[in-house]
Order: structure tokens, then sequence, then C-alpha cells
């Protein structure tokens, strides 16, 4: 059974960074795309950044140049560096990937902006 566990969520004031980290765990033949979303209560998931088994990365415009997506494709994680936050980017962060072709959801990370 593959399962994500998502790690490196919390309290920061706004300005602060924060590092997620997503740990993949079971039988895994293959990864394919691995990324992070987040989910506000009453909002639409949102696609925050993705990267290719060969480092192509997306990035959601609003983050662009405070986040950093990277992976390790020999500990089969998947990390997000999250610099200068902001209120509104308060959410739960959910780590999704592309394993044994199929997509996986972790149960997310709360991730909290606030003074």
């Amino acid at each position: 059974q593959v399962q994500l566990v998502e790690s490196g969520g919390g309290l920061v004031q706004p300005g602060g960074s924060l590092r997620l980290t997503c740990t993949t765990s079971g039988n895994i033949s293959g990864i394919g795309i691995m990324g992070w979303y987040r989910q506000i209560p009453g909002n639409q998931r949102e696609l925050v950044a993705t990267v290719s088994p060969s480092n192509h990365v997306y990035l959601l415009e609003s983050v662009r140049g405070r986040f950093t997506i990277s992976r390790d494709n020999v500990k089969n994680t998947v990390t997000l560096q999250m610099n200068s936050l902001q209120p509104e980017e308060a959410a739960v962060y959910l780590c999704n990937a592309f394993i044994n072709q199929r997509w996986y959801w972790g149960q997310g990370t709360q991730v909290t902006v606030s003074s």
C-alpha cells in the first residue's frame, strides 16, 4: 500500500518561512510527477507546484520567487520550501504524486500564517 505523509507545517509569522516534506512509503516501482496543492476550507484545491522526474518545475505564478520545489529520486521525497509567507496562504498543504500509474494524496499538513 503506497502512502504519502507530509511534515513541516506549523505556525509562522507573515514573512516567515516553512519547509514542507512529503515522504513516500510502500511498494513503489515508479514515480512520475510529484507536487503540492493547498486547500482553504470552502475553496477549491489549488495547485501550488509540481516537479517532474527530470526536474521540470511548475510554480503557481503568485509563489514564483518565494517558493521552491525539489525532489529526491533516491529517497522518493518531495520538498516545498516556502519563503515570505503571507496570511492568505494559510491552508492545508497536500502532497500529490503519480506512483505506480495512479495518483496518490497525502492527508495534508496545516500551515498557519499569523502574527
